[in-house]
């Protein structure tokens, strides 16, 4: 009987390694199917979700509640599962280069607490080689045991997209490999149980990890090619959007858009490619150049925000302004690696303090990680100037009158309105005399 067959009897249990926006739905998911437990450091995060707390907003508090996960914060209930999948994020440091310490963290749990014949799945993001250069030496020193022998490990990139009702883990292609075909059939045939769009068996680890690493350095590059347009329309007068739009009737023309690119995905995957590429003696030319623009963005925003101001009269030192939006992207409450902060930082370089609005946002995350405390909606008045960093859905909704009541009284030329995503409609305000500016 193969370790598949054991799965899918309940005579062998699958853990998660790290429950949060990966995690969490990854374990939600098999629970339905198998035996479950869902491990992670966190003792306070795993109390929330024994209540029924969904703290990634990802499957929601009924889901938590009615799941089958054995929620667990002591790493030693591990040794009851035979399917480790370890989901942790692998951040950069801030010189750009890969922060591992989670992974070999995670690697380290696990090997302290593998049994014989289990098989353990990496879903964190990283550079080829990692997996096995890494991770493996680490789990084979802490449980004494041999890869290949007496464990088997597999890399299977998550694709999750936090936030995103639509692609999720069930809908969105899983890519999976394992160190020999044994491991690759079981890995796939599990993973196929809760993955209604299949999964494609990557030759190798190495070619799954590259898979990975270049899908959000693409993505990375695009949203670069875009923010780099929008810089030069601006010059010359001509909206972006309106360009993008008549663009895009073109049937093969790519449908990226300029923005503020963050996350613990798009705004790091590509510093792992090139810090590899760097070991190899290799410098990247389009990958870092498109991470200089992209990184280089909050700052745009900041002195176009500073120029719109000065057009309108307003003495920046006494300038009110209003930040709308903190996570990084919309309808998603993380606040990791958001690019929002960079407006911020510029912003105080000015002498400003802009007051910051986000009802979605992890509010002890966004305190601990960059010290901010946000202000509600119905306290921010008698602005200078508001700035829509994030496209939450509520931001989508605000009328002009609801706007209007932001701003301090006056004529609206003073009033001065970043729309950094396009949400709104500019013809509406460019009209009404608003000093409307966007990507």
């Amino acid at each position: 009987m193969t370790l598949y067959d054991k799965i899918t009897n309940k005579e062998a249990k699958i853990s998660l390694v790290g429950l949060g926006y990966v995690g969490m739905p990854i374990a939600i998911a098999f629970a339905k199917i198998a035996d479950v437990i869902g491990f992670d450091i966190s003792k306070e995060k795993i109390e929330l979700y024994k209540k029924g707390i969904d703290l990634t907003k990802e499957v929601g508090d009924e889901a938590v509640k009615n799941t089958t996960v054995e929620f667990t914060a002591d790493e030693s209930k591990l040794r009851e599962a035979k399917f480790h999948i370890v989901a942790v994020p692998t951040p950069v440091n801030t010189d750009h280069t890969p922060d591992l310490r989670l992974v070999k963290s995670a690697s380290r749990t696990v090997g302290r607490n593998l049994t014989k014949d289990s098989i353990v799945v990496f879903e964190s993001t990283v550079y080829p080689g990692v997996t096995e250069d890494i991770c493996i030496p680490i789990i084979e020193k802490e449980s004494g045991l041999k890869c290949g022998v007496e464990f088997k490990v597999g890399y299977s990139p998550e694709r999750i997209n936090p936030g995103d009702k639509i692609h999720r883990l069930e809908t969105i292609v899983k890519v999976v490999s394992g160190v020999d075909e044994e491991s690759l059939d079981i890995i796939a045939k599990v993973y196929e149980l809760v993955v209604d769009a299949g999964v494609h068996r990557a030759e190798s680890i190495k070619v799954a990890e590259a898979a990975k690493v270049i899908e959000n350095s693409q993505r990375d590059i695009n949203i670069a090619f875009m923010n780099e347009l929008s810089i030069i329309f601006n010059k010359m007068g001509i909206d972006t959007k309106a360009v993008l739009k008549a663009a895009g009737t073109k049937w093969n023309f790519l449908n990226f858009f300029p923005g503020l690119v963050g996350g613990h995905c798009i705004g790091v995957d590509p510093y792992y490619l090139t810090y590899k590429a760097e070991q190899l003696g290799y410098h990247s030319q389009i990958i870092l150049s498109g991470r200089r623009i992209n990184d280089d963005m909050g700052k745009y925003v900041a002195e176009n925000l500073i120029k719109n101001l000065i057009k309108a009269d307003v003495p920046i030192k006494y300038a009110k302004v209003t930040i709308l939006g903190f996570t990084f992207k919309e309808n998603c409450p993380d606040t990791r690696n958001t690019r929002v902060i960079d407006i911020i930082n510029e912003l105080k370089e000015y002498g400003l303090s802009p007051m910051i609005v986000d009802s979605q946002a992890d509010e002890k995350e966004a305190k601990h990680e960059y010290g901010i405390e946000f202000d509600l909606i119905d306290n921010v008045k008698d602005m200078d100037a508001v700035v829509i960093a994030v496209g939450h859905d509520e931001y989508h909704n605000l009328t002009q009158e609801d706007l209007n009541r932001l701003f301090r009284k006056g004529p609206n030329q003073n009033k001065v309105l970043l729309d950094i995503k396009g949400i709104l409609d500019k013809k509406e305000y460019v009209a009404a005399g608003y000093r409307y500016w966007r990507l």
